[in-house]
């Protein structure tokens, strides 16, 4: 995408893309203009509502980056419009670390990762982080779906710009929900044998039991006939 690519190669980017041999490539990206905040399609909001979790990236005063993950039930993550996202935040280890970075710097990356799916998008954005309570309209449209917990802040992600990233490399890994609704006709079908086959087993052993005898037969030892 033009607008990511304008705003994630830099210089230092560049001169590295040169030494490479990439730079003709990232030329050609880079030729269409690109000022205004790119707005999400389609793919890439259904995307997002799909995933239970996200890599959240800021920046503090110190200049280093700080990485957080936020995880809840698919769809926490809304899509407000074309431009924003947004999303109820917990109370967790109240460091604070991310919102007292976005105070200080708005600007965000945010990386969301299917590995079922192998496919991943890279987003960059302008965070705010406010309490929940200031925005009470905008905080009950993001309660569901939302992450379980107690609700502290209403944080909301300006999109400038997304990329989806190359699919190498990728791990396929499943979550449980995926992994039982793709089991789920298998664990059936093999309930359903089980029980067939313990019908059968019945069935057999029914056939192979030893009849009683017939009135009237010797016993092996006094040879007098049974009652």
């Amino acid at each position: 995408m033009s607008r990511y690519d304008r705003l994630a190669h830099t210089s230092s980017v560049r001169r590295v893309q040169q030494e490479m041999g990439s730079a003709t490539a990232a030329r050609r990206r880079l030729r269409e203009p690109a000022e205004e905040a790119e707005p999400l399609n389609g793919t890439a909001a259904d995307f997002i509502r799909s995933l239970d979790g996200f890599l959240f990236a800021s920046v503090g005063e110190t200049g280093w980056p700080y990485i957080q993950f936020r995880g809840g039930p698919p769809g926490f993550v809304h899509v407000l419009d074309e431009h924003t996202l947004g999303y109820l935040d917990v109370r967790g280890n109240r460091q604070y670390i991310t919102t007292g970075n976005v105070r200080g710097n708005d600007r965000v990356a945010l990386f969301f990762l299917d590995h079922a799916r192998q496919t991943r998008l890279k987003l960059f954005g302008r965070a705010t982080a406010v309490p929940a309570d200031e925005h009470p309209v905008l905080a009950e449209r993001l309660d569901s779906p939302r992450t379980e917990g107690r609700v502290e802040q209403l944080v909301t992600v300006r999109v400038e710009a997304f990329a989806w990233n190359c699919p190498n490399h990728i791990t396929p890994r499943f979550t449980r929900r995926e992994l039982s609704d793709a089991l789920g006709p298998v664990h059936d079908r093999l309930a359903r044998l089980e029980r067939e086959n313990a019908a059968l087993r019945a069935e057999l052993a029914a056939r192979h039991r030893p009849l009683p005898p017939p009135r009237g037969a010797y016993d092996a030892h006094d040879r007098r006939p049974k009652d």
